[in-house]
């Protein structure tokens, strides 16, 4: 088995609640400015154990999400040795295959590769992303009427295939990546989050 993954998801982008990509709608705006961080809870590459390491890619989508072309800059948790950062890269470009290649199938460009303190805090439906000095990002569920958090299902597109998605927005979600013209600041916009397990 190439790799065995199991963790958390944080996802924000500048879409309006709820995104509409994920049940492959245009964005909001035209295109879509997003962080997409998974943090893994446990999980081995190849034998590599990458637990309790975070990955998180800063993308500018173009368009439809379905229809790739994706622009992004990958961040890596900068405790990763040399080792975990380059299993890590296999995966999310694809080239260890399972259902993480079907995401990395739609990047086109890859602005930058770097290694930067990350602090991903998830639990619950509510957390906080903080990736270097220029990307940070809260989360807050939306909860539905037994008081559970509202959750979303079978979509079209999914960062976690096969899994359920909490649904929440985002109080601050600040974003800065010049190579990828993304200048954010914003409150009240689209966040999600998830569990998940990947097998290949």
């Amino acid at each position: 088995m190439p790799y065995h993954l199991e963790g958390r998801l944080l996802e924000v982008c500048d879409c309006r609640v709820l995104c509409p990509c994920w049940i492959g709608e245009d964005p909001d705006n035209g295109t879509c400015d997003t962080i997409v961080a998974y943090h893994f809870d446990k999980g081995t590459i190849d034998g590599i154990d990458v637990t309790n390491r975070t990955i998180a890619i800063v993308a500018h989508l173009p368009g439809n999400i379905l229809k790739g072309n994706w622009r992004v800059a990958v961040y890596v948790d900068d405790r990763a040795s040399d080792e975990q950062l380059a299993a890590l890269l296999k995966v999310y470009t694809g080239k260890a295959g399972g259902p993480i290649a079907e995401i990395a199938k739609l990047v086109g460009e890859v602005v930058a590769v770097e290694r930067l303190p990350i602090t991903f805090n998830v639990d619950k439906g509510r957390g906080t992303i903080k990736i270097g000095e220029n990307q940070y990002a809260e989360l807050e569920p939306y909860q539905g009427a037994t008081g559970s958090n509202t959750t979303l299902t079978d979509t079209i597109f999914s960062t976690v295939p096969g899994a359920p998605v909490f649904v929440g927005k985002s109080p601050r979600y600040i974003s800065k990546q010049p190579a990828l013209g993304i200048d954010l600041d914003l409150s009240g916009h689209n966040a999600l989050q998830s569990t998940f397990v990947f097998d290949a």
